[in-house]
């Protein structure tokens, strides 16, 4: 499946493996070569708490709390497989938290969990200069940097600094190139732990860069703010603003199945 560029390996039933055994079927599976090819593989189980339980793991093994664009593909997933449903709000449990999503054709939006950790201007020092970052949890961990010609960033090199700084060490963090556009329109290039390069798109960076930029805007108000990524796919970001607090962050984009198939393990 593939939603804004960033694709995933779908499985949709439980798995009789231990995370060790999950780790390595990931990494071979997303190798680009010898394996399918994809950003990570998601695993869709069954859930006590929602409609269906999701399970991350990048392109280098690690297990990932929660990914933007993988919930977009695991909710148009489950969309297929529930027969009758009352509600249009499907539910997703993730190690970030239950994620609600609502599906129309190809377009998917999911509700993210509240932002949390909001840090603004850390210095930091980078290859011998300081640059001002900020950081924010969408799920996952994001540094966010406001840049001019994002297209001309040495986003691997520069991202993978940033990504194993000691500042957001043991857990590491994405890091996101900003470029704004207008007061409403952001491009964003972004830099993912797990796959450790430059993707297509992130959900949750899209997410995070949307909601540093309303704040660097010091306008306190709901809004809509559009990101195009390193795809030219366009997302939407949906924030609510009360002072410095955000919630009912929603990201919203198109999702499709690209091929099934089998695989030998």
């Amino acid at each position: 499946m593939v939603a804004a560029g960033n694709d995933f390996v779908v499985i949709g039933e439980k798995l009789q493996a231990g995370n060790r055994e999950l780790a390595l079927l990931a990494r071979n599976m997303c190798d680009r070569k010898y394996g399918i090819g994809a950003d990570g593989i998601l695993l869709i189980e069954k859930s006590k708490k929602a409609d269906a339980k999701m399970r991350i793991f990048n392109a280098d093994g690690s297990e990932a709390e929660m990914c933007g664009n993988g919930a977009r593909c695991s909710t148009l997933w489950t969309k297929s497989k529930i027969k009758s449903q009352k509600s249009k709000i499907i539910k997703i449990e993730t190690k970030a938290g239950i994620i609600e999503s609502e599906v129309s054709k190809e377009n998917v939006k999911i509700k993210l969990t509240a932002p949390a950790d909001i840090k603004l201007n850390i210095p930091i020092k980078v290859n011998n200069r300081t640059l001002k970052v900020n950081f924010i949890n969408t799920g996952v961990p994001h540094v966010v940097i406001f840049v001019e010609g994002v297209d001309k960033i040495e986003v691997d090199s520069l991202g993978r600094v940033i990504r194993y700084h000691p500042e957001f060490a043991p857990k590491g963090t994405n890091v996101n190139f900003v470029e704004i556009l207008n007061d409403d329109f952001i491009k964003v290039r972004t830099y993912e732990r797990g796959v450790e390069a430059e993707t297509l798109a992130c959900g949750t960076g899209s997410s995070a860069s949307a909601i540093i930029t309303a704040l660097r805007q010091q306008k306190a108000a709901d809004k809509l703010i559009k990101v195009q990524t390193k795809s030219g796919e366009i997302l939407k970001v949906y924030i609510e603003q009360e002072n410095n607090k955000f919630k009912n962050v929603w990201l919203e984009g198109r999702a499709k199945l690209v091929y099934k198939g089998r695989y030998y393990v």
